[in-house]
């Protein structure tokens, strides 16, 4: 059998998403990452399913949470982006100078996107290397712009 995980991947690169940041936080530790397997699942009710690498500080928040936030990107947050997927070195905050605001948790949500949600984790599907976490909408906030977007390996806009 043929390992079909490049191939996946390959698959992938040409699948547009948008880009978003998963974000928790538990007894006073707070985290966040870039993700784009992020989607809506329900209307009634209202969830939502992400997917994190079990080996992220994030997961780890999560699990030990129930609890997690969603900020969708706007075209001007690339570098926020980049910097919560790990590309831009860290000191250990990733939320460190950045514009936060709160829904109804400690979850912190990033100033600047498109839309928010909050959720607490309802069901839980575990995988080999990631875990996917199925979340019941409490909280969510909308505004305007133009969404950040991701496409072989690289950030786009809409455009015209």
């Amino acid at each position: 059998m043929q390992d079909s995980s490049e191939e996946l991947k390959e698959v992938m690169r040409h699948w547009t998403t948008g880009v978003s940041i998963v974000s928790s936080a538990y007894k006073g530790k707070i985290h966040g990452m870039t993700v784009n397997s992020f989607t809506s699942i329900s209307i009634e009710p209202p969830m939502v399913v992400v997917t994190l690498a079990k080996n992220t500080r994030t997961y780890d928040l999560v699990q030990d949470s129930g609890k997690f936030g969603v900020s969708l990107l706007s075209v001007d947050q690339y570098e926020l982006s980049d910097k919560f997927a790990g590309r831009i070195p860290e000191g250990g905050n990733r939320f460190e100078g950045i514009d936060v605001f709160y829904l109804q948790t400690e979850i912190p949500l990033i100033k600047g996107g498109l839309a928010w949600v909050e959720c607490e984790v309802v069901q839980v599907f575990d995988l080999p290397a990631s875990t996917m976490f199925i979340g019941q909408v409490t909280a969510s906030k909308t505004s305007e712009g133009e969404p950040l977007v991701y496409y072989n390996r690289a950030y786009h806009t809409l455009g015209a």
